[in-house]
């Protein structure tokens, strides 16, 4: 059979898990690293990143929102799914993500974003009008009371939401490490540092998108970009970005220093089939050019306009880094037989369910709903408050 080398058995030479399962674990580690960057102005007080906060909310909404797709799509039944729920079994991992993702969603990140909308919303709902009146006045959910004791109540609710939702943020993406570091069959994937490696790795992901998603929003409204947000934004990428190649190379040293019977199989797959993706990709492009030139603005006095260049640039080669570091976690731990002598290679299909077409979609579906909710709920203070015309407080 073409693109196979060695001996496989019949049912390990077709992939079970696809593109899909990897994007899957890619917009889940946007979800968790947008909201963690939300934290530090809520949680952590940083004033600096306050120009991305709102924008990081709704960035993990979006996101979040189409997290589940990839898997239903993979699913031969997808109808089955709300099964999970009726039928919990707490030795699965996989159904336990069903009660996690519901807590993020509903408890945590939309009511996190409900909370500190809520004046805004009441607002826009006296006036805005058409069907926009009648959307504002449906999230308002009731609540018309925004005098300053009720807005100060909400933000203590949504401090504390805040402080809740950033262990649930690394529960959410951490199950995914979790999920292939337990699989003790594999040696490609098991390992302990697996669910740490894919909950920094989230970290930077998430960092890198809000930061390109405020670089560019900014732009198109031809407002000026707030630089010291920006470079207070891309120093916490930065540091992270550290944290995560470090354990990364840590792994990497100790199946080295390991050695056992499958590390010679695991490096002929290093240099042949993953040579590209993982040598080339994920680590020369998409991990250490961007710590690079991101080290490169810590330590030079670059112009306004170098370092705006630098971080697009950077953010772009660190989402293509996280991507293919997914790529070859899910694809690279199916290539190799379970007796370490034979290989496959895996071929994606173009329209299929599971083919390169709907990955796209998938990848655009959470820009066009953001485009949406930036819409309804401007992350911009002067355009969603400011603007607004006083109103008499509600009881």
């Amino acid at each position: 059979m073409p693109g196979v080398e060695g001996f496989m058995y019949p049912n390990e030479v077709e992939l079970q898990w696809s593109v899909l399962i990897v994007l899957y674990p890619f917009l889940t580690g946007l979800v968790a690293g947008a909201f963690i960057l939300a934290s530090l102005e809520r949680v952590f007080h940083v004033e600096a990143v306050k120009p991305t906060y709102r924008l990081a909310l709704l960035t993990a909404l979006a996101f979040l929102l189409v997290a589940p797709l990839p898997l239903q799509l993979h699913l031969g039944h997808p109808e089955r799914s709300y099964e999970m729920y009726l039928t919990p079994h707490r030795t699965s991992a996989m159904a336990m993500f069903g009660f996690v993702y519901l807590w993020y969603l509903m408890a945590v990140l939309l009511l996190e974003i409900w909370l500190d909308y809520r004046r805004d919303i009441v607002l826009l709902s006296q006036s805005a009008t058409g069907w926009k009146r009648l959307i504002y006045r449906l999230m308002t959910l009731g609540s018309s009371n925004i005098r300053e004791r009720a807005l100060a109540i909400d933000e203590r609710i949504g401090w504390l939401i805040t402080l809740i939702g950033i262990p649930s943020a690394f529960l959410l993406h951490g199950y995914v490490g979790f999920i292939f570091g337990s699989v003790k069959a594999n040696p490609w994937w098991s390992s302990p540092l697996m669910p740490v490696v894919f909950i920094f790795s989230a970290m930077v992901s998430g960092i890198a998108a809000v930061m390109l998603l405020y670089m560019l929003l900014t732009w198109l409204r031809k407002e000026t970009i707030d630089m010291r947000c920006v470079d207070t934004v891309a120093s916490y990428l930065f540091y992270t970005f550290i944290i995560d190649f470090s354990l990364e190379m840590l792994d990497l040293i100790h199946r080295i220093y390991e050695a056992d019977e499958s590390f010679r199989s695991l490096d002929f797959m290093v240099h042949t089939k993953l040579y590209m993706s993982h040598i080339v990709v994920q680590i020369l492009l998409g991990t250490v050019t961007p710590i690079l030139l991101l080290a490169l603005t810590q330590v030079l006095r670059l112009g306004e306009m170098a370092r705006k260049r630098i971080y697009a640039v950077a953010g772009c080669l660190t989402l293509i880094g996280i991507f293919a570091m997914r790529w070859n976690v899910v694809i690279g731990g199916q290539l190799f037989s379970k007796s370490f002598l034979g290989y496959t290679t895996y071929k994606m299909g173009l329209v299929t369910r599971e083919g390169l077409l709907v990955a796209i979609v998938l990848t655009v579906l959470p820009l066009i709903i953001l485009w949406v909710l930036v819409k309804l709920l401007p992350p911009w203070p002067e355009k969603s408050s400011g603007s607004l015309p006083d109103a008499a407080p509600v009881h």
